[in-house]
């Protein structure tokens, strides 16, 4: 199995393979470049997931949707 690329935090360095502890770890990634672009993965991934969140407070308990935004 091929390694992959994970984001140390703490060096804010991409790593391949499993070198730092899981908590300074970001990945997997399959390239060098993701793990180099991974605050700007993570940031991307959470507006979206706020949007979803907005989009699903707006239904109301009975399926129809809310007017509030």
């Amino acid at each position: 199995m091929e390694k992959q690329w994970y984001f140390n935090t703490v060096t804010e360095q991409p790593e391949l393979g499993m070198i730092s502890p899981a908590s300074h770890r970001m990945g997997p990634y399959r390239t060098r470049e993701d793990a180099l672009d991974a605050w700007k993965i993570v940031q991307e991934r959470n507006l979206k997931w706020e949007e979803q969140d907005r989009e699903w407070k707006c239904w109301s308990a009975d399926g129809s949707a809310s007017s509030e935004k």
